[in-house]
C-alpha cells in the first residue's frame, strides 16, 4: 500500500484584516452603547432591537478576531491539526448569540404589544442613521475577504445587514413621527428580528454542518467520488471522507483500490494537485490498495 498526505498552510487572505478588526469592533462597541443610551431614554424598542443585533456582532467580530491568529498556531502532538477549527467554532457561536438576542428582544416586544409605550421619534430617526453610516463603512471594510472565509463572509453580511435594519429603523421613526401611532416600533423590531433570523440561519446550518464533519457545501461529494473512480487503473474507492479543519481549509482521505498498478509519487501529486485546483481541498490522503479486501477495519 502507498500513502500521499499532501497540504498546505491555511489560505491567506490577501488583505490584513487584523487592523479591519480592530476598527470594526471599536465602531461597533462605540454605536451599540449609543443606542442602547438613546434607546432607552427615547423608549424605543426597535433601537434596543437593533442594538441586540449589534451586539451579537460584536460578539461575532471578536470571536472571528480571536479566531483568526488561533488558527495561526502551529500544530503539536496533542493538537496535530493545530487550533483551525476555532475558526468554525467562532461561526457557531455567533450564530448562536444572535438568535438568543433576537428571542429576548421578541419578547419584550410582544409586551409592548399589549401594553403600548411612547416613542420618541427623532431619537429613532437620528440614532439610526448614524447606525447606517457605521454599519455600512465597516461591511464595505469586509468586502474582500467576503469569499475567502465564513467568519469574515459572516462579518460582511451581519456588517450590511445592519446597515439595512437601521435603514428600517430610521423608516419606523419617520412613520411614527407623522402617524402617533407607537405600536410601528415593536413591529419594526419583530421585523428586525425576522430579517435576523434569515440572515442568520444559514451560517447557524453550515457552522454546525461543518463542526459535525459535514462535507462542505463549497464541495461536490459525488463529483470528487467520480473524478476518483475514473483514475486509470482505479478498481474502487472507499472510505471517501471530506471534512472542513477550518473555515478556510479542506481535507479529503479515500482508498484506492489498483489491483493492475503500482502508483507512485507522480500520480499521487497529480491527484492531489486536482483535487485542489478543481475543488478547493487542500489537504489530502490517498491510500492505494491492492484490493478492496486489504483493508476492511470498520
Amino acid at each position: 500500500m502507498g500513502q500521499s498526505s499532501r497540504g498546505r498552510a491555511p489560505t491567506q487572505v490577501a488583505q490584513d484584516f487584523n487592523r479591519i478588526f480592530a476598527i470594526g469592533v471599536a465602531l461597533n462597541v462605540a454605536y451599540v452603547l449609543a443606542q442602547v443610551v438613546f434607546g432607552i431614554l427615547g423608549h424605543s424598542l426597535a433601537l434596543l432591537a437593533d442594538a441586540g443585533h449589534n451586539f451579537g456582532d460584536v460578539l461575532g467580530l471578536v470571536l472571528a478576531w480571536v479566531a483568526s491568529h488561533l488558527v495561526k498556531r502551529p500544530a503539536t502532538p496533542r493538537r496535530t491539526y493545530g487550533w483551525r477549527r476555532t475558526s468554525i467554532m467562532a461561526a457557531l457561536l455567533n450564530a448562536i448569540f444572535l438568535l438568543l438576542a433576537v428571542g429576548a428582544i421578541t419578547w419584550e416586544a410582544v409586551r409592548r404589544f399589549l401594553h403600548g409605550e411612547i416613542v420618541d421619534a427623532n431619537t429613532m430617526i437620528w440614532v439610526a442613521a448614524v447606525g447606517v453610516l457605521l454599519n455600512g463603512v465597516t461591511a464595505w471594510l469586509f468586502v474582500s475577504g467576503r469569499k475567502a472565509d465564513l467568519n469574515l463572509r459572516a462579518a460582511f453580511t451581519h456588517m450590511a445587514g445592519d446597515a439595512a435594519l437601521s435603514a428600517g429603523v430610521v423608516i419606523a421613526g419617520v412613520a411614527i413621527r407623522f402617524t402617533g401611532k407607537a405600536w410601528l416600533d415593536p413591529a419594526a423590531s419583530i421585523f428586525i428580528n425576522v430579517v435576523i433570523v434569515m440572515g442568520t440561519w444559514g451560517t447557524l446550518r453550515e457552522s454546525f454542518n461543518l463542526a459535525m464533519d459535514a462535507v462542505p457545501e463549497s464541495v461536490d461529494l459525488v463529483e470528487v467520488r467520480k473524478y476518483l473512480a475514473e483514475l486509470p487503473d482505479v478498481t474502487a474507492v472507499h472510505d471517501l471522507h471530506i471534512w472542513a479543519m477550518s473555515t478556510r481549509e479542506v481535507a479529503l482521505t479515500a482508498h484506492l483500490v489498483m489491483p493492475a498498478a503500482a502508483a507512485g509519487d507522480a500520480f499521487l501529486y497529480t491527484v492531489c494537485e486536482h483535487l485542489q485546483r478543481t475543488f478547493g481541498i487542500a489537504h489530502s490522503t490517498i491510500q492505494i490498495e491492492q484490493n478492496a479486501e486489504s483493508c476492511s477495519l470498520a
